[in-house]
């Protein structure tokens, strides 16, 4: 399958459990409010943060980018049942860690949670909600670890579909309680207990998945082999740089724990800014290793040029107009779609400050999970993982130092934290493409560039059509009946706008749609999605 294509069908899968997850925050919202409406929000909010962060490094790719290059290359070079069993032998010794850490952090969150949201750190009532529900959801993180080798096994033998499906699940089952308990607390704590649950239908589902394709895996004592502690060398370092952004979100989120609606604040633009990154960066990133791995192993550096250029191209395709959108109408989208209930307009508009500042960073956020991709195939992934940490070590800073000075200035100190991560976001993207040029890996040329300029041309047509838009977004919304309708019929509009501009300028041509969806060859060893 073409790199398009697979793409398109994580797109596609994803986009599904966005939808659900857009239907799952619109009910959070209205039950329980956010920016400052009321705690339950924070304490959901603060329950989501380390099964989010670990749902991200993991299930969304950093770890199945390290995971992958490994089990393929045994897999071509030594058979199933070999990479089979190096597959085993990992899930072992990794589930057995993150077990014990699970059951470490359960233990101890009623003395973390005054760290986590010190808000409310006098509410000895809201602080043993809060407890609860981050107990109710840490099980997660034992589940997204195995579902993690398992979509990265999915991924190798190029069934996709699987993988970007199985997050429906999390939505889905986060939903349902929020919708059929009356009581806000108790719907609530059946909401977080709910993602776990979510977890474990995740990888039954993906464990059939795994069989489906004749894939014997094991659960057996933990021992680390050769293949084992070669595997972690490169998994682990790429867990850590592929996943900067998120650990940069939650040092971010544990600084506004200090002030109630903040965490409602950062999770509402969190789940609209990532967005674009988990429909576009998460599927041409996985898409892209084991191809680059294939290109890399035959030593053919066209090819993995063609491969990149592809890949940036299509990912900024998506992603620049996305990207302008949040910034010049954020207020629009957010009060057109989630005010309603407990969440107010003014909720909205501290939200939509935050998200303005996320939004130029979105651009780079998925440029990195184009660019790290080639340092995983070539099994080098202690390069990135160097340059996340300077990434997260300019996020802290700076997010800490605009957290406290703005106040003082009147700016809200959320605007700050959001700054600094979409800064540090395009430090990080600076030097993994300077690292790519210095080792001859990879350079973007002529080609790249010319297309880069055409899209930001078109996006700059939409742009202006946007904030036109977003400037008449209370005429709009009397003119069109009600303010969904006008934000829908403003989408619609844009996007019909982009598309023209971008095809007028030649920044995408049919001819080029044709041949990226074309069907290529499998990665060595492994058959295409849809063969057998």
């Amino acid at each position: 399958m073409s790199l398009a294509r697979n793409v398109f069908v994580q797109t596609f899968f994803t986009l599904g459990s966005r939808i659900l997850g857009f239907a799952r925050d619109l009910a959070l919202n209205a039950r329980f409010g956010g920016g400052g409406s009321g705690p339950l929000m924070d304490c959901w909010a603060t329950a989501q943060m380390l099964p989010n962060l670990f749902r991200r490094l993991f299930a969304e790719g950093a770890f199945a980018q390290g995971f992958v290059p490994v089990f393929a290359a045994v897999r071509a070079q030594e058979g199933a049942e070999a990479a089979d069993r190096i597959a085993s032998q990992a899930m072992a010794f990794i589930l057995t860690v993150v077990a014990l850490v699970t059951i470490g952090l359960e233990v101890a969150m009623p003395w973390l949670m005054p760290f986590l949201l010190s808000a409310y750190v006098s509410d000895p009532d809201t602080m043993a909600i809060a407890t609860l529900m981050a107990q109710l959801a840490m099980p997660y993180l034992v589940f997204m670890t195995l579902a993690s080798l398992l979509s990265g096994v999915l991924n190798t033998l190029g069934r996709f579909a699987l993988t970007a499906g199985a997050p429906m699940l999390l939505n889905a089952c986060t939903i349902a309680p929020l919708v059929l308990i009356s009581d806000k607390v108790e719907a609530a704590q059946w909401a977080a207990a709910a993602v776990s649950v979510s977890g474990l239908l995740q990888c039954a589902l993906l464990w059939w998945g795994t069989r489906k394709l004749g894939v014997k895996l094991g659960l057996n004592l933990p021992v680390i082999t050769r293949g084992v502690r070669k595997m972690l060398a490169i998994a682990i370092p790429g867990a850590i740089a592929g996943g900067a952004l998120q650990v940069s979100s939650l040092v971010t989120q544990m600084l506004s724990g200090s002030d109630p609606g903040a965490r409602s604040v950062l999770y509402n633009s969190d789940r609209l800014y990532q967005l674009p990154l988990g429909l576009i960066g998460v599927a041409v990133g996985l898409a892209l290793v084991p191809r680059l791995s294939r290109h890399f192993a035959d030593n053919d550096q066209a090819g993995a040029s063609r491969t990149m250029d592809d890949g940036i191209g299509l990912s900024m395709a998506f992603t620049l107009p996305a990207a302008a959108a949040l910034l010049v109408m954020p207020f629009f989208i957010i009060d057109a779609t989630v005010t309603r209930g407990a969440f107010t307009s003014a909720d909205a508009q501290r939200t939509a400050e935050v998200l303005r500042q996320f939004a130029w960073g979105v651009p780079a956020f998925v440029l990195a999970k184009v660019f790290t991709p080639p340092f995983f195939a070539r099994q080098k992934s202690k390069r990135p993982m160097q340059f996340s940490l300077v990434s997260v070590a300019i996020t802290v800073v700076a997010g800490a130092g605009l957290w406290y000075w703005f106040p003082t200035v009147g700016i809200d100190g959320v605007i700050g934290l959001a700054i600094a991560t979409s800064f540090g976001a395009w430090v990080n993207v600076f030097l993994l493409a300077a690292a790519l040029h210095a080792e001859g890996a990879y350079t973007m040329g002529p080609r790249v560039w010319t297309r880069m300029v055409r899209l930001i041309v078109a996006t700059a047509v939409m742009g202006a059509f946007a904030g036109v838009c977003a400037w008449q977004y209370e005429a709009l919304s009397q003119l069109l009946w009600r303010k969904e309708v006008a934000v829908l019929a403003v989408i619609i509009a844009g996007v019909t706008l982009y598309g023209v501009a971008a095809f007028a300028l030649k920044a995408v041509t049919v001819a080029e749609i044709k041949g990226a969806l074309r069907r290529e060859k499998g990665v060595a060893g492994v058959p295409s999605a849809g063969e057998g």
